[in-house]
C-alpha cells in the first residue's frame, strides 16, 4: 500500500502530494513583503527571518482585484476567479431578486465553481482543519469539506455538527475578539498552534485579518508588534514539526494626501451621475463587506454596468482622462487579463494607480472610522505579495516562473526539499 506521501489527489487540473509532514498554509491578509522585512529588520521577528534566509522566499502575484475573498479561494482551489468564480466580496447579481438583479455578498458556497483542495484531501482521507478570523469566509473555505472548519468571528458558537469541533474557547483559552482588533488574527493563530499541539492533523489553513494592515505601515509600532506575535505562533508551529508556508492575499498601500491625511478618493457614481444621468450607470465596488468601518468601502478596482444604449468605450476613454487612474479596460480585456470570469464583470473595469482609491457616491462612504489615514488595496499595486517556507523548495520548481499566491499549496506540498 502507498505511503500517505506518495498519493497524490487532483483539483482543477494540478495534482497535489497528500503531506507526509503536517502542513500549514497561511495567508495572512494585507500583507506585502516590506511588513516580514521590517519586523525582522527590527529584531522583533526572529523566526520570519530564519524563514526569509534559511528556508525558501520568494515574490509573487496575487489574483487582481487584489481583495480577500478572490485571494483565499484561488489559494485553496489552486486556480484563477475565471475558474473557481468568485471573484470579489461583492457583485451584482442579475438573477437575485427575482431576475431584477440585486447587489449581493459573493460569501455563499452557491457561487462557487470549482472544488477546493481542502475538500478533495479531506476526502482522499487527510486531517484537514480551517481557521478564518471572519466568518464571510468561512462557509467558503469550508464547502463540502470533511473536518474542521470554524472563525474566530464565531469562536463562541462552534458545534461539533457544524464546524468538526467544539468548545473552541476552552481549547484555545482566548475570549472571542473584537472583529476590529488585532486579537481577532491572533486568536486565529492561537488555535492553529493548539489544535496541532492537541489533534493529529495532516493540513491546516489558517486565514488572518487585515485590520492592522489598513491602520499601520510596514515598519510602524502597531505593525511590528503584529508580526512579533505571529512570529511567536509561527515558530512554535516549526518547533512541533510542521512544513509552515505562507503567503498573502493582497498587499496594502496609504490612499491619502501625503500632507493633508485627507483620503485620495475618485467617487465613479458622482462622476458617471454626471456624464450619464443619474443612477443611468452602475457602479460596484468588490471591496466591499460586512466590515467597512476601517477602509469605508474604498479600495483600488471597480466595475461598471452601462446601460445598453451608452458605448462602453466612449466611457473608457473618459474615464481614462481622470487623474488618478491607472488601467481602464472592457469587460472582454479585462477578463482576460486578470483571469476572472465574463458573467460577474460589468462592462468596464476601472483600477486606480497606488495612492488613490475609488468610490461610489461620496455620500453613500461612512468615513468617520477612518481613525488614521485611509490606507486601502484592490489594485495592483497590491499585487506583490510574499511566499515564504521554514523548508527549502526544489529549485526546479521555481526557476524561470512567475509564481501567483495560489502556488503555495503546489510548493508546499510537492516541493519541499527532503533532508
Amino acid at each position: 500500500m502507498a505511503s500517505q506521501s506518495e498519493r497524490s489527489i487532483e483539483v482543477n487540473g494540478r495534482a497535489y502530494r497528500l503531506p507526509s509532514t503536517p502542513t500549514v498554509v497561511v495567508c495572512v491578509d494585507g500583507c506585502e513583503y516590506d511588513y516580514l522585512e521590517a519586523a525582522v529588520a527590527a529584531g522583533v521577528a526572529p523566526f520570519i527571518g530564519k524563514m526569509l534566509r534559511g528556508g525558501a522566499a520568494f515574490k509573487g502575484d496575487c489574483v487582481i482585484p487584489s481583495f480577500t475573498n478572490p485571494n483565499n479561494l484561488s489559494i485553496v482551489c489552486g486556480v484563477p476567479p475565471s475558474v473557481h468564480g468568485i471573484c470579489g466580496n461583492y457583485f451584482w447579481d442579475p438573477d437575485a431578486n427575482d431576475g431584477k438583479g440585486a447587489e449581493v455578498m459573493m460569501n455563499d458556497p452557491v457561487y462557487l465553481r470549482a472544488g477546493t483542495l481542502l475538500a478533495a484531501a479531506a476526502d482522499a482521507g487527510a486531517s484537514v482543519a480551517v481557521v478564518t478570523a471572519k466568518d464571510k469566509l468561512r462557509r467558503l473555505l469550508g464547502w463540502q469539506m470533511k473536518g474542521i472548519c470554524f472563525s474566530a468571528e464565531k469562536a463562541d458558537a462552534v458545534t461539533c455538527e457544524e464546524n468538526g469541533i467544539d468548545d473552541v474557547l476552552g481549547l484555545v483559552g482566548l475570549p472571542v475578539p473584537d472583529v476590529y482588533s488585532a486579537g481577532l488574527s491572533e486568536f486565529v493563530f492561537a488555535a492553529g498552534v493548539r489544535m496541532a499541539e492537541t489533534r493529529e492533523l495532516d493540513l491546516m489553513y489558517l486565514s488572518t485579518t487585515d485590520y492592522v494592515q489598513h491602520k499601520a505601515a510596514p515598519g510602524t509600532e502597531g505593525a511590528n508588534a503584529f508580526y512579533a506575535m505571529m512570529d511567536g505562533y509561527l515558530a512554535r508551529l516549526d518547533e512541533l514539526g510542521w512544513v509552515v508556508a505562507l503567503t498573502a492575499d493582497h498587499g496594502m498601500n496609504a490612499k491619502h494626501d501625503s500632507k493633508t491625511g485627507e483620503p485620495n478618493v475618485i467617487y465613479l457614481q458622482d462622476v458617471l451621475d454626471e456624464w450619464l444621468g443619474a443612477r443611468a450607470a452602475r457602479v460596484i465596488l468588490p471591496i466591499t463587506d460586512p466590515y467597512v468601518v476601517h477602509h469605508g468601502a474604498l479600495g483600488s478596482f471597480a466595475t461598471i454596468y452601462l446601460p445598453r444604449e451608452v458605448r462602453a468605450a466612449q466611457v473608457i476613454e473618459r474615464i481614462g482622462g481622470l487623474s488618478g487612474i491607472e488601467v481602464v479596460l472592457d469587460n472582454k480585456a479585462a477578463c482576460e487579463r486578470f483571469e476572472l470570469p465574463n458573467d460577474r464583470v460589468g462592462d468596464i473595469v476601472v483600477i486606480s494607480r497606488q495612492d488613490v482609491a475609488l468610490g461610489t457616491r461620496r455620500d453613500e462612504h461612512d468615513l468617520s472610522g477612518l481613525t488614521v489615514p485611509l490606507r486601502s488595496h484592490g489594485g495592483l499595486s497590491e499585487q506583490t505579495v510574499p511566499l515564504i517556507f521554514n523548508r527549502l523548495i526544489d529549485r526546479a520548481s521555481t526557476e524561470g516562473k512567475s509564481l501567483r499566491n495560489f502556488d503555495i499549496f503546489d510548493l508546499s506540498l510537492n516541493h519541499v526539499v527532503v533532508s
